[in-house]
């Protein structure tokens, strides 16, 4: 195939005149390219639009035959980096999920961990506030007179905060030293979906703030605790320093007296028939307050020992109110013979019938006339005590009678040796008068009252 246009058929006239040769030109015709195709000997003309427009589709042809190529070549490659990709991303969810699950299940897992904590303290501070109630009422079973200052208090129990709703209004309130309630929140659901297990910042610095409050509510709980058992120690110590002062007053008095407490028939408890002997003992894990409990019962043991050899030893006043001595004990002028005598114990003024009282427990062994005593009561305090009481003008005893201290045994009058209505009081030691003085400053030392 070939092809010829004008610009040949110039360039052979060119060729000849170069030559020498005369060429006569031809009148040149209107300008046109046109395109000549040869093949097997067959001749194709065409117009430039027409090969161009030729040349262009050819053009297009090939480039979209190179891109298809092209295509189908790396097509696998192309899939295979957006399969790649898409696998990325699943994994990248799917491990951020896990991150997810697990942050909330440490958040669960924290949660649980806070609550059995908080069950926990809130469990140690029910046992220990009824280890309290226990100390209060045993502190309540001790007398007062001992302990300055109250030791009683009727706090309200810990309860949770819907307890008690249907207790009646008149019902005795259980004593307790801390009136606190507590809220428990319930624990986490285990198996809520993932939208509604996870927290947002504000939900976990709530539940955060929550379990704080919790936890300052139980501490000021705890602290309340502490206050009380340290008032419930300083009220027990406080007692056994009350019985403690009281049993060293009463052997001081005792000893003053020459009482030799191992021979005292008083000083063994009243009712006693026998027994083995076991010696007080504590548990090897007792408490504090445990131990400072058995030091009161032994202090107050004693004191009652003491109390008990003291009923029975004559320091109380024979009369009621202020005592006007008219004569003492000892040597004196006799009132009857102007010459000196010995007066055997202390005449005490007072009104015909004024209840005259027994200074001490006792045996009455002697009621009725007695010579210049007159109408006279004598009781036998036994350890070698004894009292008499002469002048009465009423005797309401009777020989035998057992005699409490304090109890009105006659009435005062003028019966007898004397001059004029008066009580005359005798205390005696082995059957030997002694000044009753001294057994009437011990009372005082006592403070023992009628």
């Amino acid at each position: 195939m070939s092809y010829r246009s004008s610009r040949h058929t110039r360039h052979v006239e060119e060729c000849a005149y170069a030559s020498g040769h005369h060429v006569r030109r031809a009148p040149a015709p209107a300008t046109r390219r046109d395109y000549t195709l040869n093949h097997a000997g067959r001749q194709f003309r065409l117009g430039p639009v027409t090969f161009w427009l030729s040349v262009s589709a050819l053009v297009v042809m090939a480039l979209w035959s190179a891109a298809t190529a092209t295509y189908f070549a790396f097509r696998d490659d192309v899939l295979t980096r957006l399969i790649a990709r898409q696998a990325d991303m699943q994994y990248a969810y799917e491990d951020r999920i896990g991150e997810l699950r697990a942050q909330i299940d440490r958040l669960t897992s924290r949660q649980l961990l806070d609550q059995e904590q908080v069950e926990q303290r809130i469990e140690q501070l029910a046992r220990r506030q009824k280890a309290l109630e226990a100390r209060t009422t045993a502190l309540s079973g001790l007398p007062e007179d001992v302990v300055t200052g109250s030791i009683r208090s009727h706090p309200r129990p810990l309860q949770r905060k819907d307890a008690g709703a249907g207790a009646g209004a008149g019902a005795n309130p259980k004593p307790s030293p801390i009136n606190d309630t507590v809220i428990l929140a319930p624990p986490p659901e285990r198996h809520a979906t993932l939208e509604s297990r996870v927290m947002t910042p504000r939900s976990r610095t709530a539940s955060g703030q929550k379990s704080t409050s919790v936890m300052a509510v139980l501490d000021r709980l705890e602290e309340s605790l502490d206050r009380v058992e340290a008032q419930q120690s300083a009220a027990l110590l406080a007692i056994e320093d009350g019985y403690e002062a009281k049993a060293r007053r009463m052997r001081s008095v005792l000893a003053d007296l020459g009482v030799n407490l191992g021979k005292v028939a008083g000083a063994s408890a009243p009712g006693g028939v026998g027994g083995p002997f076991v010696p007080p003992s504590m548990k090897p894990d007792a408490g504090a307050f445990e131990r400072q409990m058995r030091r009161v019962q032994i202090a107050r043991a004693n004191v009652e020992r003491l109390s008990r050899v003291l009923q029975t030893v004559p320091v109380r006043k024979p009369l009621a109110g202020e005592i006007d001595t008219t004569s003492g004990f000892g040597i004196r002028l006799d009132p009857f013979l102007r010459a000196p005598a010995m007066h055997t114990g202390l005449d005490f003024r007072g009104a015909i019938g004024e209840p005259v009282r027994a200074t001490a427990a006792g045996t009455v062994s002697s009621a009725g006339w007695n010579g210049g005593y007159g109408r006279m009561v004598e009781i036998d305090h036994s350890n070698g005590f004894s009292t008499r009481y002469g002048h009465l003008s009423e005797i309401l005893v009777r020989e035998g009678q057992s005699i409490k201290p304090g109890q009105v045994i006659g009435r005062v009058g003028s019966t007898g040796r004397s001059t004029g209505p008066h009580l005359h009081y005798e205390t005696r030691v082995e059957g030997e008068a002694v000044d009753p003085q001294k057994f009437l400053r011990a009372g005082l030392r006592l403070g023992e009252k009628l």
